[in-house]
């Protein structure tokens, strides 16, 4: 198991821009696919970004194409999440994943480790 810890939301207006960044420690983070998922208020977690291990392979969900990218710094052992064009329906907690092996998922089950999230607000 990884530990992970976010960083990085807070309270903005539409049409700007945010970056939140995931610490992992413990077993080596190379070997784990992350994955970033949000949770609005009364609805279900959803998946928003994935990337691959070595970083190369990235996947996202349709309201996040164009206008989030997920990236990762392996040799700091953080991976990040840029938004841009943040919307008010993209209020939610924001959960950084990671699962073992080289390929993310968009299934929230598949992953084993969890950070405690944190909240991005979009005011409009």
């Amino acid at each position: 198991q990884v530990q992970l810890v976010e960083s990085g939301g807070g309270l903005v207006q539409a049409g700007d821009s945010l970056r939140l960044s995931c610490a992992a420690s413990g077993r080596t983070a190379r070997s784990y696919a992350m994955g970033w998922f949000r949770q609005a208020p009364g609805k279900d977690r959803e998946f928003v970004a994935g990337c691959s291990a070595g970083g190369g392979y990235t996947d996202y969900s349709d309201s996040a194409k164009g206008r989030f990218t997920i990236s990762r710094d392996n040799a700091k052992s953080t991976v990040y999440l840029h938004m841009t064009s943040l919307r008010p329906e993209d209020t939610a907690v924001y959960y950084c994943a990671a699962r073992y092996g080289s390929l993310p998922s968009r299934t929230y089950s598949d992953f084993g480790s969890w950070g405690q999230g944190t909240q991005v607000t979009v005011s409009s």
